[in-house]
């Protein structure tokens, strides 16, 4: 890989990231393109850059969190978020250990991620239709919104847009959602690195990947990502999430026509 694909690259990852369209999908398509075959780690480190975006977008928030948690206080508004963060996160782990292989090694290929686009665009279409009443996240609602968030391994579904189009289905205020969304993100994307740093650390070495690729890929992939992600914040604001869908039928549509037409 050259400095002109790792733009590419973290270019696609800031972009998709958090634009509700899947990150990971698009790197499997920019890979299979770019005749590349990089190890699911560089991906993960392109993430880690994504999330520095939201350490810094959500750090007042992460403040109040962490102050919360240090003084055991789960009544205040940041408090009440403690343990639904806590219980979202589990199922995400259970699915990313039980089928993260699996998933690897079946979407490969053009037509399982066409098919996980148009999915995607079905689920990105129910958040036209939440009744929007809750202003907490309560244990259930976080269970079921960390078990998309779980399925959003699969690459062509958008854990940002799995996760916000859940919330405002089962209820939840587009405000709400849209920060919990993230918050939620931040113990995925740390666990999904410490793992694949100790089992996959020497696959970047053995893929040619070195130091300058790297932070080049996740350079970018930080500043296109901080602007995407205040696009996203006024997209879901003026209830308009659901104009990703048609995004994401049309590019699942052609890459299923492409696929079947042995491409």
């Amino acid at each position: 890989m050259d400095l002109i694909q790792a733009v590419i690259l973290g270019l696609i990852q800031g972009l998709t990231e958090w634009l509700p369209i899947s990150s990971t999908g698009h790197l499997k398509l920019a890979e299979y393109f770019l005749n590349l075959e990089l190890p699911i780690l560089f991906d993960v480190i392109l993430h880690s850059g994504t999330l520095i975006v939201v350490l810094f977008f959500f750090r007042e928030d992460i403040k109040q969190l962490l102050y919360a948690l240090a003084r055991l206080d789960f009544k205040t508004e940041h408090g009440r978020l403690i343990l639904p963060i806590i219980v979202g996160t589990i199922p995400t782990v259970i699915i990313g250990l039980a089928f993260g292989q699996l998933i690897e090694a079946t979407f490969q290929t053009l037509l399982p991620i066409a098919i996980a686009l148009i999915a995607c665009g079905i689920l990105l279409y129910t958040a036209k239709i939440g009744n929007e009443k809750k202003e907490d996240v309560t244990l259930i609602a976080a269970l079921i919104i960390g078990i998309a968030q779980g399925i959003a391994i699969i690459p062509g579904i958008s854990r940002s847009g799995a996760t916000i189009a859940i919330a405002i289905l089962i209820g939840i205020k587009r405000e709400k959602a849209f920060r919990f969304s993230f918050l939620l993100s931040i113990p995925a994307i740390l666990g999904a690195l410490a793992l694949t740093l100790t089992t996959q650390l020497e696959s970047l070495t053995a893929a040619g990947l070195g130091f300058t690729e790297i932070f080049i890929g996740t350079a970018t992939a930080v500043i296109v990502g901080y602007l995407a992600l205040k696009v996203l914040w006024k997209v879901v604001i003026k209830r308009k999430l659901h104009v990703f869908a048609m995004y994401c039928w049309i590019l699942g549509i052609a890459l299923a026509v492409l696929s079947l037409s042995g491409f």
